[in-house]
Parts: C-alpha cells; structure tokens; sequence
C-alpha cells in the first residue's frame, strides 16, 4: 500500500501540473507542486521509474502480486514526466521564435559572438544538480549598505573571478516575494551567474517589506539601489552608462515599474534629481496591474492581498496610488526596451496580465519589445537551475547583449582580454574579504 500512496500522489503532482487549479487560494498550492513538478520532471521521472522497477522485484522474491493501479499509476506519472520534460525543452524554440519576433529576424548577427556560442544548449550538470548553486568563474561581494534600512538596505555584486573587470554593463536584479518576503540570495542566481561570467557585474538588492513598510517604500529603495549604481558602481568594474533591471513576480512589477516610471520625483522622496532611467527591463512572471484594470485576477489580488497588507489602504481612498504602482497604466514612447516572459500556466499571476502590459507596450514604445510566453509553466520556474530556465537565462543573455549592440554600450570583459592570472580589482574599504566569497 505503500508504493501505491506514492503513486497515487505523483500522478496526482503530474495532473496538477498540466491541469492547474487556478484562483486566488488555491493557486498558491498548485503553483508550489506544479513548479516544483515541472521543473523536477527529470529528477522524478527516474525515481518513478526505480520505485517502480523496485517494487516489481520486490514482489516477485516475495511471490507476491505485482500491485497493478500503483504500476498503472506509476507509468502514466512517467508518461506525463516525459510530457512535461519535451515542454521545457520546447522553450529553446520558444524563446528563440520570441527574440526573432521582437528583434528581427537577424537578431543572432548583432550579439557580436563567437559561433560556438550562440547554441541554446542545456548545461546538464546544473540540470542534474539544480540546488548546488556554485560557479567558480563568479565572485560575490556581499552586504554592501546603499540605504541606512539596516539588513533590507543590503546589495551583493556579482563579477567574474578569473580576471580584471572594468567598464561592464550593469545588470540589477530585484528579488520577487510578494513585498512581504524574500532576500537577495535567494532569486535571480542562476541569471546573475550566467551574465557576471560573460563579463557583466551584477547587482542583488534586499529592499524593505511589508507589512512592516508599506508601499511605496519598494520601490523607492529600487530607485535608491539605481542612484547608488551611478555613483559607486565604477568601483566595482562597473559602467552605469548601460544599466538593465530584471526580477521575478513581485521583482518583476518593481523591476517594470521602475522601467515605466524614470526619474519620477515620486518615487524619489530626497534624491529627485538623482538619474534613475533604465536601458533594458527583462521581467519575469511580474505584476503589472495593481488598478485592477485588467480582470478579475487582479481586482481580487488587490483588494484581498495588497489592500490589506502592501499598500494598507483600500483602493478607494487611495486610487492614485494604486495607478502610479500600475507598470500598465506607465507606459510612454520612452520606456526602454523590455522582455516580457510569463509561464501560460502561473495560477498566482495571471497571463492575461503580461499579454495585456505588452500590448500596451506594443502600441506606446518606440524601443523593441519582446514576449516570451511559456506554455506548461509555472510561477517561479526560473529560482533554480532547470532545462526551462537554462533555455530562458540563455535567451536573457542574447536579448540582453543585443540591445547593448545596438545601443554601442559599454562591453562586457570577456577571459580573452586579459591575463586570466590577474585578479578582479577590489572594492571599496568597507567592503573588504570578509565579505568577498566565490560561488
């Protein structure tokens, strides 16, 4: 009866996946079993199928029967993880037709690449070991202050470790949580580790939360994190004149809004005249409706969630506030170029939110715009290394690289330019080798 309850719950894991329940509460569990399922699928796949060998052993040395509804259940939760492992593989074309759509056919010949470089290809040792996060070829310089917030005024910086960096692109990475929870170390790694080993520094932020801080405390210390990077990041081998945000969920609306609302005074209480535009916005699975204009989803989102504990007041009393928080209510011909990408089964946000932010985005910008929808996919795919995410970081990396070359940015160091012998150049005093790891 064992074997048959751990089939009975993986078929059910795998049935959830493909048939998610949507809706304010029950998305939430489904989304925390379809994400880890999908992105699993590997993993799963072959422990279904030992438990399932195993147990038809074990019965035969037992001369016991063979329990025919868990070997049943057993091999339709393996068909359905061999479903679910061709639509992460799928991504690869899905992102490429994306980047094709919203750049140009042409898009490979401006990443100024080597051949080699320019496959979508899967990294099968982060697959196979998707919770060991670690890359030699990237330092992190950690808890650095740029607010006086304490432990949520802290950024790390990721570079590269084999050699000097000096005049990169930047990339900010604003980790999701629902603004309530959440840290830099806990999102965005396997993105960050990609970019700061082809040469980019990047930069993680804590920003405050709530219930304690209510919006727009947010994405103030967003704007705050960006005015830092203009002033201080050159210390770091960085160069401010190409600057890219990304994050997901809530991480993504900070990111997007930051992108939609440049140099707002707003949202710069004592630094209005700090320059806080943005060269590229690339969110994943973001909110972009806090008006609720766009359905359902969001008017329940807002009235039952962020009302009552992000920004503390009804929307009602307060309705400006939740239209200046809206990144699809901000958009202008001057937005940057973005990258918009949203899994079609994420039953925390709704697709319905980034195919209408694009749209908008479409009609107003005058710079690219790009949208990957990913069929199969659910909230947060991207927090850990996966043959999905693989496929999107990667497809981060050229949209990315792209807009960089078109804008004539700065270029990221690359091992070929240096003396792979020399070390990257150091921080600022207050950031000595206590707080410099490898990863």
């Amino acid at each position: 009866m064992a074997f048959r309850r751990r089939r009975v719950l993986t078929a059910a894991a795998v049935a959830n996946t493909l048939r998610p329940a949507y809706g304010l509460r029950p998305g939430i569990p489904s989304m925390f079993v379809g994400w880890l399922t999908a992105e699993l699928a590997p993993h799963l796949l072959a422990s279904t199928a030992l438990d399932t060998a195993g147990h038809a052993v074990a019965a035969r040395r037992a001369g016991r029967r063979v329990d025919p509804i868990g070997t049943a259940l057993g091999l339709g939760a393996a068909a359905g993880f061999g479903l679910l492992i061709k639509q992460a593989q799928d991504a690869r074309e899905e992102v490429d037709a994306a980047l094709r759509a919203g750049l140009g056919d042409d898009y490979r010949t401006r990443l100024d690449r080597e051949p080699t470089d320019l496959d979508l290809a899967t990294p099968w040792r982060q697959v196979l070991m998707p919770f060991r996060m670690r890359d030699a070829a990237v330092r992190v310089d950690r808890d650095i202050p740029y607010t006086d917030a304490g432990r949520r005024g802290l950024l790390d910086i990721y570079r590269p470790a084999d050699r000097p960096v000096a005049g990169a692109p930047v990339l900010l990475q604003v980790h999701g949580g629902g603004w309530a929870i959440g840290n830099k170390e806990q999102q965005g790694i396997p993105l960050m580790q990609h970019m700061a080993a082809r040469g980019w520094v990047c930069v993680a932020i804590n920003y405050r939360l709530s219930p304690r801080d209510a919006f727009p405390a947010h994405i103030i210390d967003v704007k705050r994190a960006i005015a830092w990077i203009r002033e201080h990041i050159g210390a770091y081998g960085g160069d401010p004149s190409f600057l890219a945000i990304t994050g997901g969920s809530a991480g993504g609306h900070l990111a997007a809004l930051a992108a939609t609302s440049q140099n707002d005074p707003a949202f710069q209480p004592g630094f209005e005249d700090a320059d806080t535009s943005l060269d590229a916005c690339v969110p994943f699975y973001g909110v972009y409706d806090f008006a609720g204009v766009t359905g359902r989803n969001a008017r329940d989102m807002r009235d039952q969630f962020l009302a009552r504990y992000i920004v503390k007041q009804p929307f009602a009393e307060v309705r400006d506030l939740y239209e200046q928080a809206s990144p699809i209510l901000r958009v202008t011909p001057d937005v940057p170029p973005f990258l918009v990408i949203h899994g079609a089964h994420d039953t925390l946000v709704s697709v319905r939110q980034a195919r209408m932010f694009v749209e908008r985005l479409r009609a107003e910008s005058k710079e690219p715009v790009v949208y990957a929808e990913l069929p199969g996919t659910q909230h947060a795919f991207d927090v850990f290394p996966s043959i999905r995410s693989a496929h999107v970081v990667r497809a981060v990396d050229r949209f990315l690289h792209v807009v960089l070359n078109d804008a004539d940015g700065p270029r990221p160091s690359r091992p070929s330019d240096h003396d792979d012998t020399l070390r990257p150049v150091a921080g600022p005093a207050h950031n000595a080798d206590r707080s410099t790891t490898r990863i």
